[in-house]
């Protein structure tokens, strides 16, 4: 079966530009009640994904940084610690389960990296136990 059908598209994810403030993704974080969201760049291409580990991170690590200037660090200058793999549009659904079970969701782009949205760990993890056979 093709992720495709799980595909939670991009109109209905939260995620956000490689352009924005550091306060900005913590407040898309927090009002999302998300733990990472998709980072795109200005042509819609996945670059990344942002983590709350990243953000605390980044305040650690940088002198002199707290929740008042926050909006003076662009999300481009936080390094991810990890980097959540995405996959293409036309895979199947045997190539998720693999990162579903570092990632807690994936992100799903086009055969340009254009992001088209996610498949979160909660369908790939349904799927497969719907689908096991002794």
């Amino acid at each position: 079966m093709r992720v495709s059908s799980f595909l939670l598209p991009k109109e209905e994810v939260a995620f956000i530009t490689s352009s924005v403030t550091m306060k900005d993704a913590m407040e898309k974080l927090e009002s999302h009640h998300y733990t990472a969201i998709p980072i795109i760049d200005n042509e819609g291409k996945y670059i990344g994904t942002l983590s709350e580990g990243d953000l605390l991170w980044k305040l650690k690590n940088t002198p002199g940084l707290g929740f008042d200037n926050m909006d003076q660090v662009p999300v481009k200058d936080i390094k991810n610690r990890v980097y959540n793999e995405c996959v293409c549009i036309n895979a199947q659904m045997e190539d998720m389960l693999a990162l579903a079970a570092d990632q807690n969701f994936v992100p799903v782009v086009d055969e340009n990296r254009v992001f088209l949205g996610i498949i979160r760990r909660k369908d790939i993890i349904e799927y497969y136990t719907k689908n096991i056979t002794d």
